[in-house]
């Protein structure tokens, strides 16, 4: 784990976290300020580490700057379900810092760099009462929506469901922080993570997959996916991509 003291200028340019902000809501320079101090305190972090509780115990979160992370929980009897994977600009921790315990774990699956940051911070910059408290509020909001969805693609969604919509959600998510196109971006889960991920068998996400291929859906070969017909893909699973956006209301431009 490598520490660093940043004095980055952040630009939507530089920073996936401001970008997707910065998408839906105006900013002003206090709000980019505001934002670089709270993403001073930079971490680099290698596979092999972890964020294991660390926000349940000294209260603070992460952004993610580079890099891809899963968070998971561990049963009572050992076993573990993957509950997200993370892309650049998504916060990390938040919602661990609101209990006594961390009831989940983070961990990279590829080096990442990370922003460490207070809670009490955050919430300073969420009190201020501008376009950024909106903007932070909306975020936190999104989190929620995707674990929303998540429960209803493994408890009511068959599997092409399943792996479609997932798929679909990571593009726009990778979309919206500027990270690539969302019809056609990289993926380092395995197969294995992936099944873990959607409640599913390694050998039932090979044959879903091989099924999507052949039906020129989309294609998944060597970390990468390519989406190869959105629109007919979001008509197979209902994806609605909605839960992902700011309400009109709240948009402040």
């Amino acid at each position: 784990m490598i520490f660093d003291q940043s004095d980055k200028p952040i630009t939507p340019a530089s920073d996936p976290f401001y970008r997707v902000l910065s998408r839906y809501f105006s900013l002003s320079e206090e709000n980019r300020l505001t934002i670089s101090d709270l993403e001073r305190r930079r971490l680099t972090l290698r596979p092999t580490d972890n964020l294991v509780d660390r926000p349940a115990r000294d209260r603070r979160a992460f952004v993610l700057l580079k890099g891809w992370t899963i968070t998971y929980k561990i049963l009572h009897d050992g076993s573990r379900q993957l509950l997200d994977c993370h892309v650049p600009g998504d916060i990390l921790g938040f919602h661990c810092t609101q209990i006594q315990i961390s009831d989940r774990f983070i961990e990279p699956l590829t080096e990442v760099e990370v922003a460490e940051f207070s809670i009490v911070d955050l919430m300073s910059a969420m009190n201020e009462g501008n376009g950024l408290s909106h903007a932070l509020s909306w975020f936190l909001a999104r989190d929620h929506a995707i674990l929303v969805e998540h429960l209803i693609n493994n408890g009511r969604r068959g599997a092409l469901e399943r792996v479609s919509h997932f798929f679909l959600e990571l593009g726009v998510r990778m979309g919206q922080a500027g990270q690539s196109d969302p019809h056609d971006f990289p993926l380092p889960l395995t197969q294995y993570l992936l099944a873990d991920m959607l409640g599913l068998s390694a050998i039932h996400v090979n044959r879903t997959l091989r099924d999507l291929r052949e039906r020129e859906l989309l294609i998944h070969r060597n970390g990468r996916v390519v989406i190869l017909n959105a629109p007919r893909l979001s008509e197979l699973c209902g994806f609605d991509p909605g839960y992902l956006m700011p309400a009109p209301r709240a948009i402040l431009r």
